[in-house]
């Protein structure tokens, strides 16, 4: 049996393929980009193309789906992909969602609704904001640039989760004999605001870093800058309100109770990656 991962290259996908594969399992990924992962098949794949490649469904039981990123309403072009493959056999999906988006939600709700329908046996993943997120690129050079950190988040907590845990989860979800057929809610071990995060990371990177909270419009407005379509960066700006309203603030077990083990701390994941931020 070989599983199948889309989103294979990105943040928890690669990692679902790495654990897998040192576990002993044959991974398939589906993506535009070749992997650099030794031992994965490799099937050239592009939702926006409509297209389903003859060999990709061959031999797959389990699917790890993650929609299109950035698109609004992913459903019309992930469902016939889901139908598709649990027509050819599958009988496991594992999706990636996101804790702050429910089932009657944009952008994941629908497609969460369609998985738990369809699917013989499931697990949503609705993780909160990644701990690798303090890592990206638009994080990064504001750090270089001004010592800060921005959001539009205000004082709301979040629960940051490191993307290693995640994936974890995920595993465990794709490999469990007994199928989990529920929707996990993903955190870290505490519920932080961005100012409480930034000083913790600042603290461990033994670098000054302030947070800065934005307007909600000119957070669209960069969002947008930054190569998102207007409509999505409302919605992503509608996330920034809700979180500054209380929505992430919680902290769940999942990661515990699932893999037997407590969730990585910010303050561990920052001295673990300190140097990047240097």
């Amino acid at each position: 049996m070989t599983i199948l991962l889309t989103g294979g290259t990105g943040t928890t996908g690669s990692r679902i393929a790495s654990k897998l594969l040192e576990r002993g399992y044959s991974i398939r990924i589906a993506s535009r980009s070749v992997p650099r992962l030794a031992g994965a098949e490799h099937v050239s794949f592009d939702w926006h193309s409509g297209q389903f490649p003859a060999e990709l469904f061959n031999g797959i039981e389990k699917l790890y789906l993650v929609a299109p990123v950035g698109v609004l309403d992913p459903l019309p072009a992930v469902l016939p992909f889901l139908e598709k493959a649990l027509n050819s056999g599958v009988k496991r999906v594992v999706m990636l969602g996101a804790a702050i988006v429910p089932d009657d939600g944009q952008v994941f709700g629908k497609l969460q609704l369609a998985v738990k329908q369809l699917a013989p046996e499931y697990a949503i993943l609705r993780p909160s904001y990644f701990m690798e997120n303090f890592l990206a690129p638009h994080h990064l050079r504001t750090i270089k640039s001004e010592n800060k950190i921005w959001s539009a988040a205000g004082d709301g907590k979040i629960g940051f989760v490191s993307a290693d845990d995640i994936a974890e989860v995920g595993v465990r979800a794709m490999i469990d004999q007994e199928p989990h057929n529920t929707s996990h809610i993903i955190t870290g071990p505490e519920a932080l605001s961005y100012s409480e995060a930034v000083s913790i990371i600042g603290h461990e990177a033994g670098t000054p870093i302030q947070y800065g909270n934005m307007p909600l419009s000119q957070y669209e407005q960069a969002m947008v800058q930054g190569g998102l379509t207007p409509e999505y960066a409302a919605f992503m700006a509608g996330l920034e309100e809700e979180i500054s309203n209380g929505a992430e603030d919680r902290v769940t077990n999942t990661v515990e109770t699932v893999i037997g083990k407590k969730p990585v701390s910010l303050s561990e994941f920052a001295g673990a990656h300190r140097e990047g931020w240097g």
